[in-house]
């Protein structure tokens, strides 16, 4: 069931926003430019206790994506699209991952080997990107607004259950649009 949000949740209510400056995104494997806007982020992916739907600081998941993007527009903004959340997360020096280019650790995400579930956001603040954004790999998927074929969407970011290979900043995934995953949760953007 999707949160409602009162007046007094909306931002400013324990959710950070961190400005991301416009630049070219070298998206994907092939590194094709893609212009991308400046944007304001949630630093970390979207908690229970960021909705006042609980007090957990764990991410938000078992939503759908239509789910996640009538919480990201009641909070003044939307879902990232994949380009967005690619160059959020390498930068304009294509970063291997969001952190730089050393190999994941336990202190960088939470990943596949760490404790088997979501954990508190910002537990692994050596794994910020420069800007500030905490888990932008690890802890739950995210949805994008991005969608692809067969009513599905695309998946960033990887999550506690995901090899380390998933934490590479072009690593993509897709799901169908309904699925509502314990592992899958959502960060906001909002136009600057």
């Amino acid at each position: 069931m999707t949160p409602t949000i009162t007046p007094a949740q909306r931002p400013g209510h324990g959710i950070c926003w961190v400005p991301v400056p416009s630049g070219t995104c070298l998206f994907g494997d092939r590194s094709r430019p893609i212009k991308v806007r400046a944007l304001e982020w949630t630093r970390t992916p979207i908690t229970p206790a960021q909705l006042g739907a609980g007090v957990s600081t764990a991410p938000m998941t078992g939503l759908s994506q239509s789910e996640a993007a009538e919480i990201a527009r009641g909070l003044g903004g939307r879902l990232p699209r994949s380009v967005e959340w690619e160059y959020a997360a390498s930068g304009p020096g294509r970063r291997t991952y969001p952190w730089g280019e050393a190999a994941p650790a336990a202190h960088l995400a939470n990943l596949r080997s760490g404790p088997g579930t979501t954990t508190e956001v910002g537990s692994h603040p050596g794994g910020a990107t420069p800007e500030g954004l905490l888990d932008m790999v690890g802890n739950c998927w995210e949805w994008t607004s991005s969608s692809v074929l067969g009513d599905g969407f695309i998946l960033r970011g990887g999550s506690y259950d995901s090899p380390d290979l998933y934490a590479k900043c072009t690593f993509l995934n897709a799901a169908p649009a309904e699925l509502a995953s314990a592992g899958i949760g959502f960060r906001v953007v909002r136009e600057t």
